[in-house]
């Protein structure tokens, strides 16, 4: 027991050794509780509306993810109390751990719905590809971080990050999980924004964009093309390929503007509605509540956008800001890309709703996430290993 007790006090002074002027208490005072508060009023969302989608019951779905949020909760709390500069030397070993259990799992993933996409590891199935988000977040943080503004018109200093966001991209195509894929590229796009890439560099990458959407197109497996015919015309087959969007656009209409009640939505109890539990959760949400609590949820979330975005701009260290925006983006997309597909707007793809679908990987990822954004935001003030031209860059 006392080495366990040394070997805590020697990692606690290891994190607080960057910060001398932080001690745990102050970090803790420095939380924005505000926004946790925002984290669990979303939650509870999700624990309200996956108990209706057990009809009435907290079993299967929503008791086992109020676990999971308790868990995420300590997760995201003990992340925001590690230094900036502490997260920085974590960035390239949790990127390389995050391409090795995406190669593992198309080597011996467990197969589901089509696709490679969970291994097992200590009895709980787990989603690589949604770690690798946060992984490539912080690595790509920690990259800008270290390279100036003068550095980054040079096109070979932008090779090592577009490999390191095409890498992961590939992996999860190979699953494949294109709307996993597309939400990584969306997120080292916007970090190379984010960080200062010049206007010529961005046109001359979007000028093959075409060719290569037509490339993809052709590796595309027949099910994620029949998507995409699907999207454009869900009433060619509606019930095979077209089934879940037809009944997604039925529930979302029948809800109207007060909803049909809580425990009662007819497509969602009826078992109408696929993957009410996770993909089309807002969906049965709409449907309960109708088109006021609909566009509740929404705010909820924007408002988290917003948040993560307010801490982002107030940091004063570029990776602290970099890592912030990349974790804000990331919680975007994930509400872009779910609710698109549940209204119909982009093809169905299998992403979660963050906090309110059931899930375990996708849950402890957003709370990481949430954690390293909360770090962000209580050593917004700290300044370590930037240029000068950097330092200037910051108010």
């Amino acid at each position: 027991m006392s080495a366990l007790r040394d070997a805590g006090t020697r990692f606690r002074k290891r994190l607080l050794r960057a910060e001398p002027n932080f001690s745990l208490l102050s970090k803790l005072w420095r939380i924005n509780w505000l926004y946790v508060l925002l984290i669990c009023a979303l939650a509870g969302v999700g624990y309200i509306a996956l108990y209706s989608a057990a009809g009435g019951s907290a079993h299967p779905y929503a008791a086992p993810q109020a676990f999971r949020f308790g868990i995420g909760v300590i997760l995201m709390i003990t992340v925001a109390l590690m230094p900036l500069k502490f997260l920085t030397r974590l960035a390239l070993p949790l990127y390389i751990v995050s391409l090795a259990l995406l190669i593992l799992v198309l080597r011996m993933g467990h197969v589901g719905k089509g696709a490679e996409r969970w291994i097992i590891i200590g009895g709980m199935q787990v989603q690589p590809s949604e770690y690798a988000k946060i992984a490539l977040t912080l690595m790509l943080a920690t990259w800008f971080h270290r390279i100036s503004w003068k550095r980054m018109g040079n096109p070979l200093w932008l090779i090592p990050p577009a490999l390191m966001t095409l890498v992961p991209v590939a992996l999860v195509l190979k699953e494949p999980n294109l709307g996993t894929s597309v939400i990584i590229g969306g997120i080292g796009a916007t970090m190379f924004f984010a960080a200062g890439m010049r206007l010529w560099q961005i046109l001359i990458i979007c000028l093959p964009v075409p060719l290569l959407l037509k490339i993809a197109y052709a590796h595309l497996h027949d099910y994620q093309r029949a998507r995409i015919t699907t999207f454009l015309h869900p009433e060619s087959d509606p019930l095979g390929a077209g089934y879940n969007i037809i009944q997604s656009r039925i529930a979302l209409g029948s809800g109207g503007m007060w909803g049909q009640g809580y425990l009662n939505g007819s497509q969602g109890q009826l078992n109408f509605l696929p993957e009410k539990q996770t993909d089309f959760i807002f969906t049965m949400l709409a449907e309960e509540w109708g088109y006021v609590g609909g566009i509740s949820v929404i705010c909820l979330l924007l408002l988290l956008i917003l948040g993560g975005m307010f801490m982002a701009i107030r940091s004063r260290n570029r990776f602290g800001r970099l890592l912030a925006f990349g974790v804000s983006v990331n919680f975007f997309l994930y509400c872009l890309v779910n609710l698109s597909m549940v209204m119909g707007a982009i093809p169905v793809g299998g992403v979660p709703l963050p906090l309110i679908s059931y899930g375990g990987s996708a849950m402890l990822n957003v709370m990481l996430g949430f954690g390293l954004l909360m770090s962000s935001w209580v050593h917004r003030d700290s300044r370590f290993g930037e240029t000068e031209e950097n330092k200037s860059e910051l108010p």
